[in-house]
């Protein structure tokens, strides 16, 4: 950083205290001499694992098209209208233009004629003459109205995690995961997508190669404002062919930051359930999914006064009988918030505000506070000088949580030389990490770019705290 290297560009030499000249010496070799934390501090072991975008990786999606305004006298005029001209084909044009599809998706996607099918349901509901045209000219009008969505060629970051439903082939000492991310596609739209792999209890992480190919969600049920969706991945043959991406109004821009939780209920029973982001392009709103498979998921958009902001995070079970939630409702500290619905909440209290430069101008949660012998470990991000996101930890009390039992004085994790820059420079940040045994793995987004892994023993991580 340089201070003021032309002197005089500052303050002409005339209009200067005596000593400023010397004080500005002073600060600049100050400055120049300070010793800085690692970006990584020593305990932590990296993984050297990296997930990075892939733009042959896409989705079939709906592709609406709709006249501007006062060019079309109804809603739907456009549809019917490129309905008509596929109607006046003939058996030649018609066989060419789906050979042409075929040769199109056919080796990237699974099950092409029954989401052609569907898409040709949908449409004729708007343009019923499309019922009269012949299989064909049918197929033809679900191919106009459907497109590929490379979903995470531009990012890949921003990861969670969560432990796997099959732990059967787990390796011995470790468990087998669940990674989701937030993949960013054309028109910088985000969208939900996943990795499964194998933690070692120690260093060592493994990510299963992906799928080739992805599937698009069948809807099984939507209400009428589409605050709540029933989705079901049928012909998905593993979890990292699911995508979820915008489907409703509310999606339209993106569904952003998943924090994935595994809910353990009073009985012992398990499920997942993650909040994320719902973004239109103007609005954000807080919807949570919930899965037991990952297979299906059930969406709801969560209701209450203080059901709002990004970056709300769901506790692994109930807490003194109630549900409970760590939220940044004021863009700025960290709330605690505690309801007996899942769905609704009133109830917020202001439990961690900005101490050190490094969360100066914002702090917040990394995912879902985790459960360990001392209390609740709740691992944040800190925003600094420069827009400088780094990540921290907190301990909470384990029977009330909105007591801090200590927090780390420096960032655990700060974007170094080498992973500083991308599309949003000097930015590490998690949604969500693992536990195993008093071993912490923590994947976390890069630049808004990629995401990697680091893990380390809890005592040092609990040693950096005051």
């Amino acid at each position: 950083m340089a201070l003021a290297d032309k002197k005089d560009a500052v303050m002409p030499p005339a209009d200067r205290p005596n000593d400023s000249l010397s004080d500005e010496d002073a600060l600049r070799a100050r400055v120049d001499a300070a010793v800085l934390p690692p970006p990584i501090v020593g305990f932590w072991q990296r993984a050297h694992v990296q997930l990075k975008p892939d733009a042959t990786r896409t989705v079939l999606r709906p592709f609406d098209l709709a006249y501007p305004e006062g060019f079309g006298k109804e809603p739907g005029d456009r549809v019917r209208a490129i309905v008509d001209r596929i109607a006046g084909l003939d058996d030649d044009a018609v066989t060419q233009a789906l050979a042409y599809m075929k040769e199109l998706l056919d080796a990237r996607h699974r099950d092409v004629l029954a989401t052609l099918e569907r898409r040709v349901s949908e449409i004729t509901a708007i343009a019923p003459q499309t019922a009269q045209l012949g299989i064909g000219q049918r197929l033809l009008v679900g191919g106009m109205f459907l497109q590929e969505y490379a979903f995470e060629a531009a990012a890949l970051f921003n990861p969670t995690i969560v432990p796997a439903p099959d732990q059967s082939d787990a390796p011995p000492g470790g468990m087998r995961f669940i990674c989701a991310l937030r993949g960013i596609g054309e028109g910088h739209v985000s969208s939900i997508t996943f990795r499964t792999g194998c933690w070692d209890g120690t260093a060592g992480v493994t990510i299963d190669p992906p799928a080739p190919l992805a599937a698009s969600p069948r809807i099984d049920a939507q209400d009428e404002d589409g605050t709540a969706l029933r989705l079901h991945f049928d012909s998905a043959q593993d979890v990292s062919e699911a995508v979820l991406f915008p489907m409703t109004a509310a999606q339209a821009r993106g569904l952003e930051d998943l924090r994935l939780v595994q809910f353990r209920q009073d009985d012992g029973t398990a499920c997942y359930h993650g909040t994320f982001t719902a973004f239109d392009g103007v609005t954000g709103r807080t919807q949570m999914l919930s899965t037991s498979d990952f297979r299906r998921f059930d969406i709801r958009t969560l209701t209450g006064r203080v059901a709002l902001n990004k970056g709300m995070a769901l506790f692994p079970r109930q807490v003194g009988g109630r549900y409970a939630m760590i939220g940044r409702q004021d863009n700025e500290n960290i709330w605690l918030m505690r309801s007996d619905s899942l769905w609704h909440w009133d109830e917020a209290e202001r439990i961690v505000c900005p101490r050190h430069v490094w969360e100066f101008v914002q702090m917040g949660n990394c995912g879902p506070p985790i459960e360990i012998d001392e209390g609740w470990l709740l691992m944040t991000h800190g925003v600094g000088p420069v827009r400088n996101y780094t990540i921290g930890a907190v301990l909470l009390d384990r029977d009330d949580p909105s007591r801090v039992l200590g927090r780390a004085r420096l960032p655990l994790l700060r974007p170094g030389p080498e992973q500083r820059d991308g599309y949003v420079p000097n930015v590490v940040y998690s949604c969500g990490s693992l536990v195993l045994g008093r071993r912490l793995l923590v994947p976390y987004g890069i630049a808004d770019n990629f995401a990697s892994f680091v893990s380390c023993d809890l005592d040092p991580l609990l040693v950096e705290m005051d």
